[in-house]
């Protein structure tokens, strides 16, 4: 019956996610949310100025509710089979962290699109918002019962973090949320690494045996094939902040529902990849004033060497499907 569910749970959010797309594009055209191309990228995405964006809402709607009648579906056709409250709560609390992302990426769209102010909700704003999340989803998971303290590292096995867990966790979760925001800049890359993201986390979930979290990862999965059937090279629509805010939430949900948050530093590779390019690019140009890529985040980079958007998108996905194997044999090594 779970792989039953699990399959139906996919399809449904491909379906939700795909089907909506004949609604809400051409309905993001007539109100002209249309995507502002600021100078600070290559020059040839100029030709993408007015693509419909805000498009995240496509993939929000497949994972929600897919991931609904998927749980109450369990819960009815089996019942006393072993859903865990504790795992039903990381669950749904995780849902309501991508929403509650996916809101503040939203002002920020809404911000760029109507109000013409192309920068959106400045760093300061931003930073307060994506911190009263995280403080409110990790105090949603403490009175759910997770209190545990402790870290699983990569090959390590567990340490004991104490009170230094909390800002730990802050950090980690605040950092993949603007990391996925950051992934987000070449049509498709952000759902297709996802997409391969997703199904390491999938994978992971069924060898636990975590059946909550295994839902939320083949929603994912199934939600960001549906969107890249609008969103591959050439992108009919983009996602926007408020779809890349909810991918963050999605990926800390999944991370920190399995107890596993250094997940995130291998099925998340690309992601810590395009931050560290922006940071380093940064801290470069103020010591020395030169640049270490030609452009960051990283992709842009690869753009301006000559790469092909499909070519980026093919190669990342490949690297994030290699950390997805890392963390499969991190998991069965345990």
């Amino acid at each position: 019956m779970r792989t039953l569910i699990i399959l139906i749970t996919a399809l449904i959010s491909f379906g939700v996610t795909a089907a909506m797309g004949f609604w809400l594009i051409p309905l993001l055209r007539k109100i002209k949310f249309g995507q502002t191309i600021l100078d600070i990228g290559p020059v040839w995405h100029k030709s993408k100025q007015g693509t419909p964006t805000m498009g995240g809402f496509l993939f929000i709607a497949g994972v929600l509710v897919s991931v609904t009648a998927g749980f109450f579906a369990y819960l009815l056709t089996s019942p006393g089979s072993g859903v865990s409250n504790s795992y039903g709560n990381r669950l749904f609390a995780g849902l309501v962290l991508a929403v509650a992302c996916a809101f503040i990426g939203f002002v920020d769209d809404y911000i760029k699109v109507v109000k013409k102010q192309n920068l959106g909700l400045n760093e300061k704003q931003k930073m307060i918002m994506q911190l009263a999340v995280c403080v409110m989803y990790l105090t949603a998971m403490y009175i759910a019962g997770d209190t545990s303290t402790a870290v699983m590292l990569p090959f390590f096995g567990s340490v004991e973090l104490g009170l230094f867990y909390y800002p730990l966790a802050v950090l980690v979760i605040v950092g993949t949320i603007n990391a996925v925001n950051l992934t987000d800049g070449v049509d498709g890359l952000c759902s297709s690494v996802t997409f391969v993201a997703a199904l390491g986390f999938m994978i992971i979930s069924a060898i636990l045996s975590v059946f909550e979290m295994q839902l939320l990862a083949v929603a994912a999965a199934g939600a960001m094939l549906g969107f890249l059937v609008w969103n591959f090279h050439p992108a009919k629509v983009f996602m926007g902040d408020t779809g890349s805010m909810f991918l963050g939430g999605l990926v800390v949900a999944l991370a920190f529902g399995l107890d596993l948050e250094f997940l995130i530093a291998m099925l998340g590779i690309i992601y810590f990849c395009e931050t560290l390019s922006v940071m380093l690019q940064v801290a470069s140009f103020k010591l020395t004033g030169k640049r270490i890529f030609k452009m960051s985040p990283i992709h842009h980079h690869f753009e301006m060497s000559g790469w092909s958007e499909v070519k980026i998108v093919a190669v990342f996905s490949l690297v994030t499907a290699i950390g997805g194997a890392l963390s499969v044999w991190w998991i069965l090594s345990m």
